[in-house]
């Protein structure tokens, strides 16, 4: 996590996003419920990412920016965005965080369409990688060929990060790597009983993993050709934006300033970790920390779509700022 020219612009990226939201006051009310005076939903329903990623939301909940902006809301912990999006759908589930990749897999499939609103999570080195357990006979990239990697989805963000490696090394990931789908939350535990050979984990977990299982990073997948990737970014559908644009611009508002708190105080971050997760205080204090960027940018997720139309997990280009959310005018 950088706290230099991060904390430097900061403040910057902050107005920019305030700019960018629009200065519309808001209320907010949960659950679908609309405030007749200011003709907004008031109540929310937020689906989270149990991991660092999503630190600025419960930053924003505990310190009452939310509640600052006449919004009541209530978070869902979910494994991915595709377990959740009948609920996007049909407006009983508000807002979602989701790694940019599995969001572009929805988008491109038109299951459902999406704008992005906000971003969250940025990728730095030691914070994401591919974990053995204590006394593995697996000591390289290679030597996975033919093993169980578990992974939280998929067609998501570990294994785009994972598949460029595998090719360096010479594996085919089609052919040489038998992903298993494993929910976050069972991480460790699949690790520790040999359900799979390996896990792609995100720190805190990477952290815990070493702690109490002895683990060890066979690979940093936020290194060369995934250096510094975006991780995930909060998104709604673009019926729900287009709905709600009074609602939107209240809760960037109360996000904007939980993120720049994320983005200049790493005890902000590592103080809410353990009150949504499984890892423990002493863990979060020491865990490796991505970083929480202050504005939202197409061209750096534009970097994931190209990745991804490399890897063979999007048939066609994305343009990303086609999905980037715009405050209406006037």
């Amino acid at each position: 996590m950088r706290f230099g020219a991060l904390g430097r612009t900061a403040l910057v990226g902050l107005v920019a996003s305030l700019v960018i939201t629009g200065c519309s006051s808001s209320g907010e009310g949960g659950g679908g419920t609309t405030s007749a005076s200011s003709e907004m939903k008031t109540d929310l329903l937020i689906g989270q990412y149990p991991g660092a990623d999503s630190a600025p939301l419960f930053i924003a909940m505990e310190r009452g920016f939310f509640k600052e902006e006449g919004l009541t809301v209530k978070q869902e912990p979910i494994q991915a965005p595709q377990a959740v999006l009948p609920k996007l759908s049909n407006g009983t589930m508000d807002v979602v965080l989701g790694s940019y990749a599995t969001i572009l897999t929805i988008q491109e499939a038109g299951t459902e369409k999406f704008k992005y609103i906000a971003d969250s999570y940025q990728g730095a080195a030691g914070a994401f990688g591919i974990m053995v357990k204590k006394g593995s006979t697996i000591k390289d990239v290679a030597g996975l060929k033919g093993k169980r990697v578990g992974v939280n989805a998929l067609a998501g963000l570990g294994t785009l990060t994972m598949n460029p490696h595998f090719k360096i090394a010479g594996l085919d990931p089609k052919t040489d790597i038998k992903y298993v789908e494993v929910p976050t939350t069972n991480w460790l535990s699949s690790l520790d009983k040999g359900d799979v050979d390996a896990v792609w984990m995100t720190d805190p977990y990477v952290s815990e993993a070493k702690k109490t299982l002895g683990a060890t990073m066979l690979l940093d997948t936020m290194s060369g050709p995934t250096d510094g990737l975006p991780i995930t970014g909060w998104a709604a559908t673009e019926k729900w934006v287009s709905e709600n644009p009074k609602t939107l611009a209240a809760f960037q508002r109360a996000m904007a300033k939980a993120q720049n708190i994320a983005a200049t105080d790493r005890s902000a971050v590592t103080k809410v970790l353990p009150t949504f997760t499984k890892i423990p205080a002493e863990t979060a204090a020491t865990i490796n920390l991505g970083d929480y960027p202050t504005s939202l940018s197409a061209d750096r997720i534009q970097r994931v779509a190209d990745l991804m139309l490399d890897a063979g997990m999007l048939k066609k280009q994305i343009d990303v700022k086609s999905m980037i959310y715009t405050a209406p005018q006037g």
